[in-house]
Order: C-alpha cells, then sequence, then structure tokens
C-alpha cells in the first residue's frame, strides 16, 4: 500500500485538533485589556499546545517522507499516535482553565508522554518493515532527543503535584528542544537521491 492516503489522513486530523484548539479559547467579555487576563493561562497553553502538535506534524511528514511502503501495523501504529495527539486539545484546556494546576498539568504530560511513545512505536513499525537498510534507521541513530523527551516527561508528571509550574517549564524546554524540525532524514534521503 501507499502511503498517500496515510499522509493525507493524518495532516487532517492535526489539522482538525488545531482547529479544535483555537476554537476552545472563549473571547473574553469586555473591550479592555484587563479582560484578556484572566484568559491568559488558556492563551499560554494554547500556544505550547499548538507548537507541540506542530511538532509532531513536522517530525510525521519527515518521517513517513523516508517510508517506501505502509503495512497494516504502520496504519495502526499511526492511529494510535494519532489517538494520544487528540487528546492535546482537551489537556490543554484542562491545564489552561485551571491556571496549571496539578491535576490537569499531570494529565498533560501523560498526554505528552504517550504520544512520545506512540510515536517511537510507529518509528519503529516503520523500521521493521522498510529493513534492515531502512533510511528512517539510518538518519535517526542514537536519537538522543527521543529518548530524552520520555524521561523529561515521566519526571514532569509526578513532579506537577508538588511544582506544576516548574513541570510546565520542563514541558516548554522539550518543546523548545523539538522546535528545529528533524534535519537527519532530510540529509539521508538526500544522499540515498545523488
Amino acid at each position: 500500500m501507499g502511503k498517500t492516503r496515510l499522509e493525507a489522513f493524518s495532516d487532517g486530523v492535526i489539522a482538525i485538533l488545531i482547529t479544535i484548539m483555537v476554537l476552545e479559547m472563549k473571547v473574553p467579555h469586555g473591550a479592555s485589556l484587563d479582560t484578556l487576563l484572566p484568559v491568559l493561562p488558556v492563551f499560554l497553553s494554547y500556544v505550547l499546545s499548538f507548537i507541540y502538535v506542530g511538532i509532531y506534524w513536522n517530525n510525521h511528514h519527515h518521517m513517513l517522507h523516508a517510508c517506501r511502503k505502509v503495512t497494516g501495523g504502520i496504519l495502526w501504529a499511526n492511529l494510535h499516535l494519532l489517538f494520544w495527539l487528540s487528546l492535546i486539545p482537551f489537556a490543554s484546556g484542562w491545564v489552561g482553565e485551571n491556571h496549571f494546576a496539578s491535576a490537569p498539568t499531570a494529565l498533560y504530560g501523560v498526554v505528552l508522554l504517550m504520544a512520545a511513545i506512540a510515536y517511537f512505536i510507529l518509528q519503529q513499525m516503520i523500521i521493521a518493515t522498510q529493513g534492515d537498510d531502512s533510511i528512517l534507521k539510518k538518519a535517526v541513530g542514537n536519537d538522543w532527543k527521543g529518548k530524552l523527551s520520555p524521561i523529561t516527561y515521566a519526571t514532569a508528571i509526578p513532579l506537577a503535584f508538588w511544582f506544576p509550574l516548574l513541570s510546565m517549564g520542563l514541558y516548554v524546554f522539550m518543546a523548545l528542544i523539538w522546535l528545529i524540525p528533524d534535519r537527519r532524514i532530510e540529509k539521508v534521503l538526500k544522499s540515498h537521491e545523488v
């Protein structure tokens, strides 16, 4: 099976997630700048979640670019990733509406942790399907960011019950690390085109 339908479906789901997140932000009543202060936590959680969804979309695109064929296992692994990404609007809304309280901040971390695990599973399914000379396997290499992410999220989740803002800081830190698109796949693809 080709990967075109998988890419189109994934892009559509991710576009809907971004739309849902922005629609969850309620317009404050009043025309003064003071009316924006109560919705500032909602806006900040939206910005962080938008960045995370964008990071996943970008890296998902690069990963699928290195994929030659799609199997049923890859389809299910992709759905697994999309499931966890689909929970980001809920977690983002809860954390923002409750001004970064402990339980919502911990849940936000759980969603990020599960999305990272799901992404890793999808990556491994693609590598297994493509074989030992997989372009993705060559590109991923050591993958220190991929290993650091779940460790950071797993640390931030229990920390949220004592220091929720520190947990949010760890989530922001990981987003900043991933903000620059993964160039490893592009480099390996270019070397195979030559």
